[in-house]
């Protein structure tokens, strides 16, 4: 009995001690005095946590955003201004259609001016060999034998076949009178049997043909061109002309314009133009242009004419024209 008595006294000693132990550890418990922030983003998982989740019963404030100093502004550069986009040039054709005059031309025959002539210069001496070998004439129609056509239709422009005509229309530049105006000339390839059997001599140099150019009581200013292709080498262009500038009759008998200015020439080969050179009028002229090609290539050949003043007659013959490769 003495040792049941012991036991039980043992087990009771025990259960105190637990039983105090208990309520020293419920005595330090801290309760929380707010529940948990709960997300303010709801998620579609599911979950098996047993924890209610307390809705919030507060609102945190708002985090002061961070003072960071704001870099000073880029310098600011101007959008340059929009340059618009230039034309398209259009270049300036040389007349070859065949637009009505302007002006009419005078009825009165225009006395050229009496000052004394500008100096030009002749064209510069052929730079050929002091005897030079001469290749065969190359030149489309040279002696304008071959035909010729109406150019546009129109039978005032009767052109030698394998050439073509350009000439200008408008203001000279020389004055101001109503006649200082270029107007569309007149063309034809003349046949002898349309010639006086005296001028045969004087317009025809070659063959039975001749081209006149020209224009009564009107200023001109033209040009007789044709493209050949040519090989690298030294040419010899030559042409014969007549100019025919008349500034009266007197006893049937033409008047030569005492102005040297009243007929002017010069050679083309590809758009580079020598200077005016002016004829004799009244006669027969011979003259002589040298070029070089570097490279095979198409050229333009071709003779600009020219009457600044509007004279009874502006006209020219020509006839016999050759273009010659150097051989040596």
């Amino acid at each position: 009995m003495l040792l049941k008595k012991q036991l039980f006294s043992g087990r009771f000693a025990a259960l105190m001690m637990m039983a105090l132990v208990l309520a020293a550890c419920q005595t330090d418990s801290i309760l929380p005095t707010r529940a948990a922030v709960a997300p303010t983003v709801l998620s579609d998982v599911e979950t098996d946590d047993a924890v209610a989740q307390v809705p919030p019963t507060w609102t945190p404030e708002p985090i002061p955003p961070t003072n960071t100093p704001v870099p000073p502004p880029p310098t600011s550069t101007a959008v340059p201004t929009a340059t618009p986009a230039p034309p398209t040039d259009t270049p300036i054709p040389i007349p070859t259609n065949t637009p009505e005059p302007t002006a009419v031309p005078p009825t009165a025959t225009a006395v050229p001016p009496t000052s004394p002539p500008q100096p030009t210069a002749p064209p510069p001496p052929p730079t050929i060999p002091s005897d030079p070998i001469l290749g065969q004439n190359i030149l489309t129609n040279a002696s304008f034998e071959e035909g010729h056509y109406n150019k546009d239709g129109i039978p005032e422009l009767q052109l030698p076949n394998g050439w073509y005509f350009q000439w200008d229309e408008g203001p000279t530049g020389f004055g101001d009178n109503p006649w200082d105006v270029y107007v569309r000339p007149e063309t034809r390839v003349l046949p002898s049997s349309q010639l006086p059997p005296d001028e045969h001599a004087l317009f025809i140099w070659d063959g039975t043909h001749t081209v006149k150019m020209f224009k009564g009581n009107g200023a001109i200013s033209m040009r007789l061109l044709t493209d050949m292709h040519l090989e690298p080498g030294t040419y010899q262009f030559e042409i014969n002309l007549f100019p025919d500038m008349v500034m009266g009759y007197e006893n049937h008998q033409k008047i030569w314009a005492s102005d040297p200015l009243s007929g002017e020439v010069r050679f083309i080969v590809t758009g580079a133009e020598t200077g005016w050179f002016l004829p004799v009028f009244g006669q027969r002229n011979t003259f002589t242009h040298t070029f070089t090609v570097a490279q095979a290539q198409t050229v333009q050949i071709g003779v600009g004419f020219r009457g600044r003043y509007a004279l009874s007659t502006n006209g020219f013959f020509v006839d016999n024209w050759s273009l010659k490769k150097i051989e040596n």
